[in-house]
């Protein structure tokens, strides 16, 4: 079946599913097939379900005039997607980074929807599956769009760029992530690099924080113009008890914020810089600013009965955790740090974790989890007390008979690792 055609049966559908288990009816169904799942299996499930067609493998035997046979089945989506996207005459910006990418992602929404009918990736839907549902459910209605791209290999982006199709492009920051799937450092830049690329190869402009030494230098090897943000104006206000969250002093008045933490200072000035961009009266765009509550254990404060939480679990990599540590010293009082271990950074992975153990100062105690810090700690003495366990549960089961309180603790790890599960046990 050409595209065309497919998009014919896109256009009639109540948008695209490929989860049974969520399947609306008139959801044009995509089976798709992973290592441990085949999509193709639950295709006439689907139909029964409702779904108006279901694309699957040309392998597939069963005959019925709805079953759309191709060869890939996650190729056809991502090709319907770009089809999708070529129809939209509207700014696409395109976001990608090693950290602040969700965070960053939802403060541009908060901002343009203050004057525009925005379309953004929902959650972390920023993969080779995620971006070509994102650009599908871009409406007719929307005036602009924000699609999220991840990588964790370096020619990831790729086939991502080539369904989103941005016109306009920012790169949080890049920094030492996936080191296993990435390679280097230079494997990094090279991967967020290709955003860059693509906006010089199709006239799209970027975004770029002005202060980051390593963004100016890849927007200059590639001859691109940019758009810069930063703290030259900007004066970030120190943290307290009274005031914990992010804090700045424009020349126009203080903006105070929900999130947690200096580094996030960035993410707020790109939102406020896309906003003065498209034309959002800064007025509004402050006031979205200071409306946005984070959720999904990105950059939350947490006040138990006992403590004051902050909970940064959703992933972590060398340079996220420096800069939550940082963070945390700068806070007055008795402070704890809870870390996990930072998984995917392959060869780099022991001296990484070295030195976020000898970076450990100033703590009432340091708890950490996972066998890459245990063997750091074979090598590094941290110059605070240590314990360490080999899961979050276990820790779980440890605070239960040994309780911290009236301190402020950081919780941070990699998502696999689960530091999230460690609240309820402050």
């Amino acid at each position: 079946m050409e595209i065309k055609e497919l998009y014919q049966i896109f256009q009639a559908s109540a948008g695209v599913n490929t989860d049974t288990r969520t399947l609306k009816e008139n959801q044009l169904f995509v089976a798709l097939k992973g290592e441990s799942f085949d999509g193709n299996a639950f295709a006439l499930k689907a139909l029964e379900a409702g779904a108006v067609a279901a694309v699957v493998s040309d392998t597939v035997p069963e005959e019925d005039p709805r079953l759309v046979k191709v060869p890939d089945t996650l190729e056809a989506l991502q090709a319907l997607a770009a089809y999708h996207r070529k129809q939209l005459d509207i700014p696409v910006i395109g976001l990608t980074g090693t950290n602040g990418k969700t965070t960053t992602k939802e403060l541009i929404r908060s901002v343009l929807a203050a004057k525009y009918r925005v379309s953004a990736t929902e959650g972390n839907l920023n993969n080779d599956i995620g971006v070509p549902l994102t650009v599908l459910r871009i409406g007719a209605d929307a005036d602009i769009a924000i699609v999220e791209m991840g990588a964790s290999h370096p020619e990831d982006l790729k086939p991502l760029l080539a369904v989103a199709q941005p016109t306009h492009g920012l790169i949080t920051n890049v920094g030492k992530a996936h080191l296993e799937g990435f390679g280097s450092f230079e494997g990094v830049k090279h991967a967020k690099g290709l955003l860059y690329d693509w906006l010089k190869a199709h006239d799209g402009l970027a975004f770029f924080n002005g202060d980051d030494a390593t963004l100016q230098e890849m927007l200059w090897e590639r001859e691109l113009s940019g758009v810069s943000y930063g703290l030259r104006d900007v004066q970030v206000l120190p943290s307290s008890p009274e005031h914990p969250y992010l804090r700045m002093e424009f020349p126009d008045g203080l903006l105070e914020t929900h999130l947690v933490g200096a580094y996030n200072a960035a993410n707020v000035l790109a939102a406020l810089k896309l906003g003065w961009f498209f034309g959002v009266p800064r007025p509004d765009a402050l006031a979205a600013v200071a409306a946005y509550v984070p959720s999904n254990n990105r950059s939350q404060l947490v006040k138990s009965a006992r403590n004051t939480v902050i909970v940064d679990a959703y992933n972590a990599n060398p340079s996220s955790m420096k800069v939550a540590l940082d963070n945390l010293s700068a806070v007055e009082g008795r402070k704890v740090a809870m870390l996990g271990d930072m998984r995917e950074l392959g060869a780099d992975s022991l001296s990484e974790h070295k030195k976020i153990v000898s970076s450990l100062s100033g703590l009432e105690t340091a708890y950490l989890v996972g066998e890459e810090f245990e063997k750091a700690l074979q090598e590094v003495t941290p110059a605070c007390p240590v314990k360490t366990f080999g899961s979050s549960a276990q820790l779980c089961d440890y605070l239960a008979g040994h309780p911290v309180e009236g301190c402020t603790v950081l919780l941070k790890g990699s998502h696999s690792v689960a530091m999230e599960k460690v609240l309820p046990a402050l």
